[in-house]
């Protein structure tokens, strides 16, 4: 296994169980192999895992993983997705990257637009933000009236129940950095031109909001993590602790799942290729 219980419990939110941020250090490294060169080689391992994992899941096509990633603005969701999943293969990989709702999107339940991109069996699909967002930014932003986001946490157990029960497994992972991390990642991307794209003035109003924003996403793990679909705060500070946690968490989920290399269809015992 890429852990045991102890290990990625530590990371887990249990189903009803308070979750205070604050109490949550993003720049904790307890449960790493080692120092940064020690904790890449045993993530080097472990994308080699996920490979192979990912393969079998392709191949036996019955079931699909759901990977939720959330994150303060430079919290490192793009990052993960570069690192954690670079060697899967991209036939049976997607990412589905949640912006503002179109017209369209905002003319259906909440929920249309992300059923819409969920993954089909034998995938792995990557949300980068996601539905959750409905019970975050229209929160502090005050979208929504209160009576309308408070309900949406009871929706997405159900539709996360949903997807469970139709054989889709859903980990959510909390990318948890600080203020202060977040600042020093704004100031690298002004400082590199090949990375002032990635930074816009609004990133500054919102980080006015932090307090705001960690309340709400306290909330939000707190009421939708369940066993089906359960949450994980994720140190974050560290890139290379990041990477090893998520890749611990995934490989131990996806061993659990135990994909199988389906049996071929035809009798190949008495096939010889000259």
């Amino acid at each position: 296994m890429a852990g045991d219980k102890s290990e990625t419990k530590r990371w887990r939110i249990e189903p009803r169980a308070a979750v205070d941020l604050g109490e949550h250090d993003p720049k904790n490294l307890k449960g790493a192999p080692g120092d940064e060169k020690k904790t890449g080689a045993a993530t080097a391992k472990l994308l080699k895992k996920l490979e192979g994992l990912q393969e079998r899941l392709w191949a036996e096509n019955k079931r699909a993983l759901l990977v939720v990633l959330q994150a303060m603005d430079a919290g490192g969701k793009d990052g993960t997705v570069k690192k954690v999943f670079s060697g899967v293969n991209p036939q049976g990989c997607r990412v589905a990257a949640f912006k503002e709702p179109s017209p369209i999107e905002l003319a259906h339940d909440f929920l249309w637009r992300v059923h819409q991109v969920v993954p089909k069996h034998g995938e792995i699909a990557i949300f980068n933000r996601s539905h959750y967002e409905d019970v975050l930014i229209v929160r502090v932003h005050d979208i929504v009236p209160k009576e309308v986001w408070q309900d949406r946490y009871d929706l997405i157990n159900d539709f996360e129940r949903t997807l469970t029960a139709a054989g889709t497994t859903v980990v959510k992972f909390f990318l948890h950095i600080s203020k202060d991390e977040q600042a020093d990642r704004f100031r690298k991307r002004l400082d590199k031109p090949e990375k002032r794209w990635k930074f816009r003035t609004g990133d500054l109003a919102e980080r006015k909001l932090w307090d705001d924003y960690q309340a709400a996403y306290a909330d939000a793990i707190s009421k939708t993590s369940t066993d089906a679909a359960p949450w994980y705060v994720v140190p974050a500070d560290h890139k290379w602790f990041r990477d090893w946690v998520v890749s611990t968490v995934l490989v131990e989920t996806l061993e659990k799942m135990d994909p199988q290399f389906p049996e071929p269809e035809e009798d190949l015992s008495k096939v010889v290729v000259e």
